[in-house]
């Protein structure tokens, strides 16, 4: 009697997570609307330029400590021209508060440059020739677009990246898989204010560390699971009878 080889069966693909449908992604946003009715980046700037400057300067550091910095810097330079005068080590002296403050003051030094050799002093309305910019990335110029232009543009930074992969919005492996997702998944009347309804949800609510989902506004849409229980109801239950 001849043994028969096993059959060997291909593997089963695992399937991709899925995206939210419409009707759900409309639920969702809706409900962040109605928790922040007027979404805006937390970054001070006064125009296009300085707005460049900011988000540039933000990379690995707070929007808060940004501030401080570019408070003093935008009164003496909130043009390409001013700042390139003051050139790398004048700008240096305002943001050494700030990580990676050297190779920054280089960056919006040089950017201060192209601006002025390339677009006439003013800042682009296209991605395109935005990251062509030194210091900024597709995150920055989507934040621009978004912000100072008012496209529908969305910025995925770690905030964004956490909140999308956590509720099931618009899972992904990397920051473009996410925002592939988040251009598919999000309504287009809400793709106007998504990326500030995502970031200041996941700096203020869905934190890293310890989501706050008791005063979630979109609890019940998001599969992040277990939820993480109110600390007053916690320790108002006491310690444990033995």
């Amino acid at each position: 009697m001849t043994n028969t080889p096993p059959v060997s069966r291909p593997a089963r693909k695992r399937r991709a997570p899925r995206v939210f449908g419409r009707e759900k992604a409309t639920a969702l946003f809706s409900a962040l609307a109605r928790d922040r009715p007027d979404p805006r980046t937390e970054l001070d700037f006064v125009n296009p330029f300085t707005l460049v400057v900011a988000v540039a300067l933000s990379a690995q550091a707070t929007d808060v400590g940004v501030n401080k910095a570019t408070a003093r810097l935008f009164k003496v330079a909130d043009t390409p021209e001013k700042m390139l005068a003051l050139g790398e080590a004048g700008v240096a002296k305002y943001i050494r508060t700030i990580g990676l403050w050297r190779n920054k003051a280089r960056n919006v030094v040089a950017l201060s440059r192209m601006l002025i050799e390339e677009f006439d002093g003013n800042v682009p309305q296209t991605r395109e020739e935005l990251v062509r910019l030194p210091g900024v990335g597709r995150k920055t110029a989507n934040v621009v677009l978004n912000e100072a232009f008012g496209q529908p543009t969305i910025a995925v930074d770690t905030h964004i990246f956490r909140v999308s992969n956590r509720t099931g919005l618009a899972p992904g492996k990397t920051p473009d898989a996410v925002e592939a997702g988040l251009e598919r998944a999000t309504p287009p009347e809400f793709k106007k204010g998504a990326h500030h309804w995502l970031i200041l949800h996941g700096r203020y609510v869905c934190k890293a560390r310890k989501p706050e989902c008791w005063h979630c506004a979109i609890a019940d849409l998001c599969r992040y699971t277990p939820k993480t229980p109110d600390p007053a109801n916690v320790s108002s239950l006491g310690p444990r009878s033995r």
